[in-house]
């Protein structure tokens, strides 16, 4: 098992089993199929997993998504479709040692340092540890996780709210207040024409992580008065909380966190602008730069 006290904490580590996992899962998955696979195939420590970032992004989850950034730049991986990591030929027959993953990262880490000349390889590197790659698919969630952080609790709910009518969700109220037994609000969800369902859902407005206590609180709290339930948080959810969610013989709760948030309020362009952004195709421009020796 990798744990947090053995494991190198640097993304060029996860570019081999990246491949393999892709590998594995036919070619191409979507990041958290990805991520979960590596999990598993190298028997990841909850403590790993559970690991953020200064900005609350799940770390693991950060430096996987930079080992697939330095492959794309490699030509490994396929950056055309957004939301799916694809192998390309070339990624396919590829297998990665821990030392040739390194060179990649070195190479570029040199193109990088070539064509942002104001700064240091150091400070490339350091900000390739904390922040999230320039093309990754959530490319505004800094910024907006720091408003939704900021918001006030009852701001948050509010929120919420709205978020889950842009979803599709009817007949949302928030219940709030102290006595609201860890439900802050419902609604309704017609799965078709004849089926609708109520769901309960708690707001949890905090960068920390949601425990598996929590989780079972806000289960018990539903049981009886719906037949969901979803946890909504700024934050992210211990590897024991997303167990107890799926467990057998317990009414299921959705788990959303920082992550699957700011994939919602993209989907529906809640509170965003969009806007053009270009961005400079380094692997088109690597044959132009001074090789390595």
């Amino acid at each position: 098992m990798i744990t947090k006290k053995n494991k190198q904490s640097t993304f060029p580590n996860w570019m081999g089993p990246l491949l393999d996992a892709l590998r594995q899962l036919g070619g191409s998955g979507r990041p958290k199929e990805v991520t979960a696979q590596i999990a598993k195939n190298l028997n990841i420590s909850d403590e790993i997993l559970e690991e953020t970032t200064k900005t609350g992004i799940p770390k693991f989850y950060n430096q996987v998504a930079w080992a697939r950034q330095y492959l794309v730049w490699e030509g490994l991986l396929d950056a055309s479709s957004k939301g799916i990591w694809i192998l390309t030929t070339k990624g396919f027959e590829t297998s990665l040692t821990e030392k040739q993953g390194r060179e990649i990262f070195l190479k570029w880490v040199e193109i990088n340092q070539k064509a942002r000349k104001a700064k240091s390889e150091s400070e490339i590197i350091k900000e390739q540890e904390e922040d999230e790659p320039d093309n990754i698919e959530h490319t505004l969630k800094p910024n907006l996780l720091k408003v939704l952080q900021d918001v006030t609790p009852k701001g948050f709910e509010d929120i919420c709210k709205r978020l889950l009518r842009e979803h599709g969700f009817e007949n949302v109220q928030v219940t709030g207040g102290s006595h609201d037994g860890g439900i802050d609000g419902y609604g309704t969800l017609e799965l078709n024409p004849f089926v609708s369902i109520k769901v309960l859902f708690q707001c949890k407005r905090y960068k920390g992580t949601v425990s598996r206590a929590q989780v079972g609180d806000f289960r018990n709290a539903m049981i009886g008065r719906a037949e969901k339930g979803i946890i909504l948080t700024t934050g992210t959810f211990s590897e024991d909380a997303k167990r107890e969610a799926s467990r057998d013989g317990a009414p299921p709760i959705e788990l959303i966190d920082a992550t699957k948030l700011i994939e919602l309020f993209e989907k529906v362009e809640l509170g965003l602008k969009p806007k053009i952004v270009y961005e400079v195709d380094l692997n088109f421009f690597e044959p132009y730069f001074e090789k390595i020796k």
